[in-house]
């Protein structure tokens, strides 16, 4: 009869992990949405959202850094509205690590935009990196490390 209870806690506690991952991958998910509509639209409130705000946040681009969550918001993604004609972000193949209060996805990115002074087109390609820490139950980001190339023909 005990190892009956013991396989017992075993199948509950593998179907809770099994909902609790797809919960919190779905919560990803959500997030890389409200980046994507960030980026795309110069909108911080997704940022402010699901980003964590806090002394050495650090978020890397291709080589250059915002420094702070309000230094990413207001000198890279509100600017880029005005200064660009269009400019599309899509996210593929998300991969993500579960470690207890702390996770990290990665995801191959696609950028295309057109810079409205210059005309100047581009599209590359490349990956980003999210770690995000669970905080009062959500999952927030705290690093991001992007990095792209043109697109390869």
């Amino acid at each position: 009869m005990k190892i009956m209870n013991v396989l017992a806690i075993i199948a509950v506690f593998a179907m809770t992990t099994a909902f609790n991952n797809k919960k919190d991958e779905a919560q990803i998910m959500e997030i890389l949405q409200g980046v994507k509509h960030g980026w795309e639209n110069g909108d911080g409130a997704p940022f402010r959202k699901h980003f964590l705000d806090f002394d050495g946040a650090r978020f890397v681009e291709t080589g250059g850094q915002n420094d702070s969550l309000t230094d990413l918001i207001e000198h890279h993604v509100e600017p880029e509205k005005d200064a660009m004609e269009y400019l599309t972000i899509d996210f593929g193949e998300v991969e993500m690590h579960f470690e207890g209060n702390m996770a990290w996805a990665v995801a191959d990115i696609a950028v295309k935009g057109k810079v409205k002074k210059s005309g100047f087109e581009f599209d590359k390609t490349g990956y980003e990196t999210f770690i995000f820490r669970r905080v009062e139950g959500d999952w927030k980001v705290v690093h991001t490390h992007s990095s792209t190339r043109d697109r390869r023909k």
